[in-house]
């Protein structure tokens, strides 16, 4: 291998690193909608909306969906735990109130 070839490739990957970085560090949006239709009749409707950023700039953007999505998370089973255990005491709550209406089952399954 010649020395120009491997430093051709070196530059290259050097400005695939620096666009990666400057995508991830500005963002980029890629938005869309597909539409079916049959006969004037619109079937499906997809709309697309794609964002490519890094955490920090999610962040800075005010998207943090993942810190509290129960699949993602490791605090899943504490927000499941609590959930149910304040859907219990509001049923208690609710009996106290009304001791003479019918009561209301606790799921113990996440929404």
């Amino acid at each position: 291998m010649s020395t120009s070839a491997h430093l051709q490739h070196s530059v290259q990957s050097t400005n695939l690193a620096d666009i990666l970085e400057r995508v991830l560090d500005k963002g980029v949006v890629i938005a869309g909608d597909i539409s079916i239709s049959l006969v004037g009749i619109e079937l499906v409707s997809i709309k697309i909306r794609l964002l490519i950023a890094s955490v920090d700039k999610a962040m800075e953007m005010g998207i943090n969906w993942w810190e509290n999505d129960p699949y993602l998370t490791t605090r899943a089973h504490t927000l499941t735990d609590e959930n149910r255990d304040l859907h219990e005491r509001l049923a208690r709550l609710e009996a106290q109130m009304n001791p003479n209406a019918l009561p209301i089952p606790v799921s113990t399954t996440p929404a």
